[in-house]
Order: C-alpha cells, then sequence, then structure tokens
C-alpha cells in the first residue's frame, strides 16, 4: 500500500444528463476518498466538441449537488488543458513511446471487426511506422508492451491480470485535440 494520500475523481461527460452509473460510481468515489482522508475531485471529460453541452455540465454540477457530494478542488475541464496534452503527446511521440495513427473512421471499424471476429486487439497499420503526414488527420496512441502482463492492484478485486497482447494501444490525443 502507498503513503502518498488517495485521491479519486470521476470524469463524466457532458453529452447528456448525469445517470444512475455516474452516481454510483461518484458515491463509491467519494465516500472511499472521505474514508482514507483523501480527496475527490470532479474533472468534467468535455472532450467531444461536437456533442459537449453547457446544459449538460451545469446538470452533473446539479446532480453532484444533490447528491450531497461536493469535490474537494474546482472542477478541471479536460478540454481547457489541451495545450499540456499536446505537449505530452509530443514528448512521448519523440520518445518512441506513442505513434501517429492515420486510420480513418472506415479503416478503423473494418480494424475492429476483423479484430472481434479473431478474439484479439485492434491493430493499427501505423505502430511501427515512423509517419508524419501533416496534412491527414490523425490521432496519438500510446505504444503498449506487446510481451508480458499488466498486473493491477485493486484494492477491491486483489491483483487483476490482463495479457498485453490483448490490449489495444489507448488513444492519448483526439484528432480534434
Amino acid at each position: 500500500m502507498s503513503d502518498r494520500p488517495v485521491v479519486t475523481r470521476i470524469a463524466p461527460s457532458p453529452t447528456g444528463y448525469m445517470h444512475i452509473g455516474t452516481a454510483r460510481t461518484a458515491l463509491f468515489n467519494w465516500l472511499y476518498a472521505k474514508r482514507m482522508g483523501g480527496k475527490f475531485l470532479l474533472r468534467i471529460e468535455d472532450t467531444d466538441r461536437e456533442r459537449s453541452t453547457l446544459p449538460a455540465v451545469e446538470a452533473i454540477f446539479d446532480g453532484m449537488a444533490w447528491l450531497g457530494m461536493t469535490p474537494d478542488e474546482e472542477p478541471v475541464f479536460q478540454a481547457a488543458r489541451a495545450d499540456r496534452h499536446v505537449l505530452a503527446a509530443q514528448a512521448l511521440l519523440a520518445s518512441g513511446r506513442a505513434y501517429r495513427d492515420y486510420m480513418t473512421p472506415e479503416e478503423l471499424t473494418a480494424e475492429r471487426e476483423i479484430a472481434r471476429a479473431e478474439g484479439r486487439a485492434v491493430r493499427s497499420p501505423w505502430r511501427d511506422q515512423d509517419a508524419n503526414f501533416n496534412d491527414r488527420p490523425f490521432v496519438v496512441r500510446f505504444k503498449g508492451p506487446r510481451d508480458g502482463e499488466t498486473v493491477i492492484h485493486d484494492l477491491v478485486k486483489g491483483d487483476v491480470t490482463f495479457k498485453n497482447k490483448d490490449l489495444d494501444d489507448l488513444i492519448i490525443l483526439r484528432t480534434d485535440g
């Protein structure tokens, strides 16, 4: 167990009203933070610029207030930190720990269907290419390990193990930032 203070958070997307799953997660995280003498934070995951709305943000704040769960710090809006994310993505690209994925939405859909049929993770053909096409949209993906296992030390479930070959390369920066 770590000596660092406990920090929990929820990160709802303001694309609709707060639902029971968000409330449940918020309650668990809030209770755990309070029990452990830690902090409970709220991050508004407003990176989906097409669907995020101010009324949905207000509904999240209203829902949290109604539940009596006040974050311990001011809410953070993810889109407001876009510059920091770009800098971090650039550093990961420069170190070879991330890559630009130029797959189109149609190519990604096709790859997902093939991967599902084959029982494997989605694989981008751009993972091991050093391509930089300034005129094409791309996402930046974290280049996760393919060998070995990743173990999550969960306080509720205990150790949870995933084979790295079964994990997707996570998107760390979307096309629109």
